[in-house]
């Protein structure tokens, strides 16, 4: 019921539809019609929001109109520098405004007026009237309009809670005295989101202190002979410019629109309306937060022309429908007798397929120990078993389902599943038969969406699972432990996950079906996860005196940097300090004579910026030298020594099958992919990477200019296929056409050029970025592409049916039919379309090279378990395969890996495989 005193909240939709926009970029929201639905979704999400928490008993929201407003009449250049609007907000506008209708709440707007403007005029208007208004928005802006009863409401966003703005608050966060010094404010610092130009150097600190002592814009402007300096000649020189910026930046509170109370009145939605709308748009859970959901009133079920007996109360499975499954009135159960564990393990053991899921004491798999395990056959249907902290005693009762675990006529069923197999490990129990994850199942149908349970449930069964936050605690140092609860507190948690879990599987299923999936699920992804599992679990030893040693020898190449930079710049400073970094390099040195800044106002100094100066200033190489050595240092050198496990001593790193849009595989703990490698210093990272012990040594097998010949084979370029399979080196090759010599001409500046466009048209890389890469004009590098081209006409042609094909379909394919798909390849904005386009050409090329490497994986990893091998493959990094061999099992191991991975897919082209041996991986590869 709504509050006895009235409350009013004018939300400013399109602040709030952009903030939706934002907050789905990188996930964005498609339904099964393939509509963006983060617009409406997240604009829906905020108004129920303050609907069922606020109860307000009066409210609006505001839109602009298309019309130009009266700022632009004053300024042409007001908002000239937003860029075009997102398809996404052009498609989900509309549904916004049909959603704000269905809830029977009234669209306020006016031509010629911004939505700031209505709601800084009705909410002066409310408040005289009785009113506590909250103006809903993210943007500050509206701090001038707070008063008395008038309030700021700036939604939650990216994990932040609400935040509700009254007199003082504003006048802390805008550091002024009075409240309509905001505009005051604005005025002189000016907006960059509405290009409001403000004053030149003048920034939130200056503006605060300027008005502190001069009460107004105006009042300063008539005594700029107080001030001093370039301070003084600014505000002169641009004195009307901020006389300008304050009025474009006030909100006007006079608007020509009347305060109608009874329209404005909060009455409840229209359900039919709504209910037809969430079911286009697919909004499942919002349907059930407003409709709820009705009750089966079915307390039992089971498959029809069962045979139930039923004796003392219980539920009995007969022998003639040995596969048959219920549920009980109860449906989570704890099992923690002998009886109850022997019973379950027969129900198990009669399943074509089961869910399990482990409850351990932490993340780390082969730290952590398990608390429980969770089994679920049916839906709603679930067990939890929970074990010993004793070890031996653990072992003991997981062991009792060692049978049905390593059954490998029975599939198993898990939510991001090379956790549970790994942890498992340690108990002596290999998981095996068919793996299914609903993680990684869910990855081949959204590569670029959010694949964890909770995501999934309350997509796809529209149900929210109980966190476990709620057991243990939020994140920190103060989180609690599983192991610390007892049985009777995990059972519901426990089980839910099999069961949620499980009925998950029955979803996706059809849609990997429906997507043609089922081959690179079930024989590519699924059976990698257990390649995985070993991997890691077997781990790679690490020379921690190998990496001490380095460390030393970092720090005093950083401090030789150091002091070099410090000589350049005549003076002392923070070099990890972006701002003093900015000033020395551009206010002191003036390496640029107009140097890029921030959004926050600060010299931009990152290392593309650096990297373009290292040619020409001495003090950007030493710079860039110093960040290398600090990087290596902490990263990785002295990272890795704390990152050996205590039980073998050895690093197990993370492999993550769901994180790469392209396939790729990448690692955590440490970020394997990551190990620099082109950089002298670099490379020695991998010296401290050894065998498990002197009967062993390190053998590295590494694919060849893999994506090359996976491009020539796309395109049927009989140039590049006939350099390929003479063996001729690719990079010579091509600079020989391009620049039109002999190939005993090509200097290792052409190579090197043509390297970089061989490499680059993978990627789709444009003049500018060819430029950029190799220091030369854009000109120049326009007339290689152009060359090149001309020189290799198939691989052109590919590209060009490539996208148009991308363009038809909205998605690009591998060799093994992975989908990355490409919604903005249509789009207007030709800096949107332009990267979808990039990744058009790219994600098939480098999407096969995943493809590639993991069916070589897999087929390595069972061609060794059959012969019984000593040795282990330990790692994959990009390209490459280190493995652990023992010694005396380095020629079957080296013939035999070549031709696997050489063999894994055939193509047009030969794979060539360089393998090398080593005392360390440096060594080896």
């Amino acid at each position: 019921m709504p509050s006895e005193k009235k409350t009013l909240f004018l939300l400013d939709a399109y602040a709030l539809i952009y903030r939706a926009h934002f907050a789905f970029t990188k996930n964005p929201r498609i339904n099964s019609k393939g509509i963006n639905t983060g617009v409406p979704l997240g604009f829906t999400n905020s108004l129920l929001e303050i609907i069922q928490k606020k109860k307000p008993t009066h409210i609006g929201v505001a839109f602009d109109t298309a019309k130009p407003t009266f700022r632009s009449d004053m300024y042409t250049e007001y908002k000239a520098n937003r860029q075009e609007t997102p398809e996404d907000i052009v498609v989900g506008a509309p549904l916004v405004q049909d959603i704000v209708k269905g809830f029977n709440i009234p669209i306020l707007e006016l031509d010629g007026y911004e939505a700031d403007d209505i709601i800084g005029t009705l909410a002066g208007k409310a408040a005289k009237l009785g009113f506590e208004v909250y103006m809903m928005t993210p943007d500050k802006d509206y701090g001038q309009c707070v008063e008395e009863n008038v309030y700021l409401y700036k939604p939650s966003f990216a994990g932040n809670s609400v935040e509700v703005l009254g007199v003082s608050e504003v006048l802390k966060k805008w550091d002024v005295e009075r409240v309509n010094q905001v505009i005051d404010m604005l005025g002189l610092q000016g907006d960059s989101v509405d290009n409001i130009p403000g004053v030149p150097g003048v920034g939130p600190k200056t503006a605060s202190k300027l008005l502190r002592e001069f009460g107004s814009v105006e009042e300063l402007l008539k005594n700029t002979d107080q001030l001093k300096g370039k301070l003084k000649e600014n505000l002169e020189t641009y004195s009307e410019q901020a006389l300008l910026s304050k009025e474009l930046a006030k909100i006007k509170t006079d608007v020509p629109i009347a305060f109608e109370e009874k329209e404005l009145e909060f009455t409840g939605w229209d359900e039919p309306k709504l209910k037809g709308i969430f079911e286009e748009l697919e909004f499942r859970t919002i349907a059930k937060r407003l409709f709820g959901e009705p009750e089966s009133g079915q307390q039992m079920s089971m498959f029809s022309n069962v045979e139930v007996e039923e004796n003392n109360n219980e539920l009995e499975i007969t022998q003639k429908h040995k596969k048959t499954l219920y549920t009980t009135l109860h449906n989570y159960h704890l099992i923690d007798d002998d009886k109850m564990i022997d019973r379950l393990i027969g129900h198990l053991e009669l399943q074509d397929e089961f869910c399990f899921d482990t409850e351990t004491t932490g993340v780390d798999a082969i730290e952590a120990e398990i608390v429980g395990i969770s089994f679920s056959y049916y839906k709603k249907e679930a067990y939890y078993v929970p074990v010993s902290s004793d070890k031996e005693e653990a072992t003991k009762r997981l062991n009792r389902f060692k049978g049905v675990l390593e059954n490998d006529k029975i599939m198993k069923i898990g939510q991001n599943i090379k956790y549970d197999v790994l942890v498992l490990k340690k108990y002596g129990i290999q998981v095996s038969g068919p793996l299914y994850d609903t993680m990684i199942a869910h990855y081949l149908i959204e590569p670029e969406g959010k694949h964890n349970m909770d995501v999934l449930a309350e997509n796809y069964l529209n149900y929210i699972p109980v966190s476990i936050e709620t057991l243990i605690g939020k994140k920190g140092k103060n989180q609690g432990n599983m192991r610390n609860l007892k049985p009777e507190e995990v059972v519901d948690y426990a089980s839910e996950d099999a069961d949620i879990t499980l009925q998950l599987k029955h979803k996706i299923e059809p849609l990997i079906q429906e997507n043609k999936f089922e081959d690179l699920l079930k024989k590519v992804e699924l059976p990698l996860v257990s390649v995985l599992a070993d991997m890691e679990f077997e781990g790679v030893r690490i020379d921690e005196q190998a990496l001490s040693q380095m460390s030393g020898e970092l720090q005093e190449e950083s401090i030789k940097a150091q002091d070099e930079i410090y000589e350049i710049a005549g003076t002392e400073f923070n070099i990890a300090s972006p701002k003093q970094l900015g000033e020395i390099l551009f206010d002191k040195l003036k390496l640029v004579e107009k140097p890029k800044k921030t959004k926050s106002g600060q010299y931009a100094t990152g290392e593309e910026i650096l990297s373009k100066l290292a040619n020409e200033h001495e003090i950007a190489s030493k710079i860039l030298e110093f960040r290398e050595y600090q990087k290596l240092k902490s990263t990785y050198v002295d990272a890795l020594p704390n990152m050996v496990s205590s039980r073998d001593g050895r690093i197990h790193t993370d492999y993550r099958q769901t994180i790469a849009a392209t396939g790729r595989l990448s690692s955590i703990n440490p970020n394997l992919q990551n190990i620099p490698i082109r950089t002298e210093k670099g490379r020695l990272i991998r010296k401290a990477f050894v065998p498990r012990d002197k009967d062993f040594t390190l053998m590295s097998a590494d694919y060849s200019q893999i994506e090359l010949r996976i491009m020539a084979s796309f395109s049927e370029d009989e140039q590049m296929i006939s350099a390929f399979r003479e063996g001729r080196d690719i990079h010579t090759t091509t600079a020989a056409k391009v620049f039109k010599v002999d190939a005993e001409s090509v200097d290792p500046g052409m190579r090197r050029k043509a390297k970089e466009v061989n490499f680059g048209i993978i990627y789709g890389i444009s003049a500018y970025g060819l430029s950029q890469n190799l220091n030369i004009p854009r000109a120049e590098a326009s007339e290689i592409i152009e060359a090149y081209f001309k020189e290799f006409p198939a691989v052109k042609k590919y590209m060009d049916d490539t996208i148009n094909t991308a363009k038809e379909k909205e998605y690009a394919e591998t060799i093994l039919g992975r989908k990355r798909y490409l919604r903005d390849i249509n789009s207007k904005n030709y800096t949107t379309r332009g990267f979808a386009e990039r990744n058009a050409i790219n994600a098939p090329i480098q999407g096969s090279a995943a493809d590639m490497i993991k069916v070589a994986m897999i087929q390595i990893h069972d061609w060794m378990k059959k012969e019984k091998l000593e040795s282990k493959m330990i790692m994959q990094v990009h390209d490459e395969l280190v493995f652990d061999v023992k010694k005396g099992e380095e020629s079957v191991l080296e013939e035999k890996v070549k031709d696997l991975m050489k063999s894994a897919i055939e193509l047009k082209v030969p794979m060539e495989v360089e393998i090398g041996f080593g005392e360390n991986w440096l060594q080896a590869h």
